[in-house]
């Protein structure tokens, strides 16, 4: 295994590349660990390439993906500083990869900082150029040729920082950029968007203020309260770091004594505190469907099931063959039901927000509003789950990635048509 490389990284040459490294890819690599077949092979085929060539950039940049999947996440990181100080595009064939010409704009990070549109592109023949870009956005003429380009940064708190640079930075871009406006992804926080659609007829976004924590040790001590916050929240609340994913520090406090102790066990100076909202049907299970919309459309990615109010998909209750059997009626049935029962909230969401593709985390509740707990750019969306134990999830995810192609395909011909 490598020596892991500093975690800086020097500023990027403005020239531009005669080859992109070549990558295996996200999709690639996941696939290969979750389905725990053929990692060994591909570690040690980069390791040797990395022997060979101790410069090989795209061996790095493969290297740090698998170590972060396998939980390295520091380590893969310095990797990845240690690949983009010397190289900052990276290439990724799909199928053929004689069809359309992507340019992904990304930045370091970890899996969940950027478009994870590597997954996406499964299926395809369509070629994937990833460029790395820091404060200083390259010019159009410094990029490889492509036909269509992607921005792919979420909204992570250096990515946000990134994004609101690069606000107008692609007027005037010689070839269409799908979620161009930098701006619009940069406004989706969460409190920014429960914000936005307070009080809305159909969608739910639950009250989330960044609080600081010495507001809230004031909250504990009786000097403030959360009404002082904002009127809508009262205890029971839900608190989390400012930069935590995937339920990490995440907690439902039920009054000022939970909150004490959940200050004392995160020293984290903010967090987002957001009122509960108990969606629990009425067998007592809560239900979380992902949701992608393309365009516009709704598709379906997954729906967990749990006895817990904190869901994600890789600790709800999935194992459960009722759940699944579930999650297949809901995918099956998704454009006629859930989709066609919200699709004025998905209507309104597209267009308030404003942008090609995104994801939200979403629920239902009990007088038939949408229930929106994030709305992200970067959102996990795959198709690597077993098709033994999931045997209706490859063709609802086909669908999603055939609409995605479609999309920056139909992006591509109206570039060519205005020039």
């Amino acid at each position: 295994m490598p020596q892991a490389a500093p975690a800086s990284v020097p500023e990027f040459p403005a020239r531009r590349p005669a080859n992109p490294a070549p990558s295996l890819g996200l999709a690639f690599l996941g696939r290969r660990c979750f389905e725990g077949e053929g990692v060994t092979e591909v570690w040690d085929g980069l390791i040797a390439r990395l022997t060979a060539d101790p410069l090989d950039a795209g061996a790095m940049l493969d290297l740090s993906t698998l170590l972060q999947m396998r939980g390295e996440r520091d380590r893969g990181l310095e990797l990845q500083a240690a690949a983009l100080a010397s190289c900052r595009w990276y290439r990724t064939s799909h199928g053929s990869g004689q069809g359309l010409r992507i340019l992904a704009l990304a930045i370091a990070g970890d899996l969940m900082t950027n478009t994870p549109i590597d997954f996406l592109l499964e299926g395809s023949d369509i070629e994937l150029t990833t460029c790395y870009v820091d404060a200083g956005l390259p010019s159009p003429a410094e990029m490889p040729d492509h036909d269509v380009a992607f921005l792919a940064i979420g909204l992570s708190d250096h990515g946000e920082a990134i994004l609101r640079q690069l606000d107008g930075a692609f007027d005037g871009w010689p070839q269409p950029v799908v979620n161009g406006r930098a701006e619009r992804i940069a406004a989706l926080t969460r409190d920014g968007v429960a914000d936005r659609f307070a009080g809305h007829p159909d969608i739910a976004c639950p009250t989330t203020r960044r609080v600081d924590r010495d507001v809230l040790r004031q909250v504990v001590g009786g000097g403030t309260t959360l009404a002082a916050i904002h009127a809508d929240l009262v205890f029971p609340v839900i608190a989390r770091p400012i930069a935590s994913h995937a339920g990490a520090g995440l907690e439902k406090l039920d009054d000022p004594a939970g909150l004490a102790a959940y200050l004392a066990a995160h020293p984290d100076p903010e967090f987002f505190v957001t009122r509960f909202f108990d969606y629990s049907d009425a067998d007592g299970r809560f239900r979380k469907l992902r949701v992608v919309l393309v365009d516009g459309r709704p598709f379906v990615s997954h729906m967990a099931v749990s006895a817990r109010w904190m869901v994600h998909y890789l600790n709800a209750d999935m194992g459960e063959a009722a759940h699944r059997a579930e999650e297949a009626e809901v995918m099956a049935s998704f454009d006629q039901g859930f989709a066609a029962r919200h699709a004025g909230a998905f209507q309104a969401l597209s267009k308030t927000l404003g942008l090609d593709y995104f994801g939200i985390d979403c629920a239902e509740t009990s007088d038939g509003r949408l229930l929106v707990f994030e709305v992200d750019v970067a959102m996990i969306v795959h198709a690597m789950d077993s098709a033994d134990l999931y045997p209706y999830k490859k063709p609802a995810m086909a669908k999603l990635f055939s609409a995605f192609a479609a999309s920056l395909t139909a992006s591509a011909r109206r570039g060519r048509i205005a020039a």
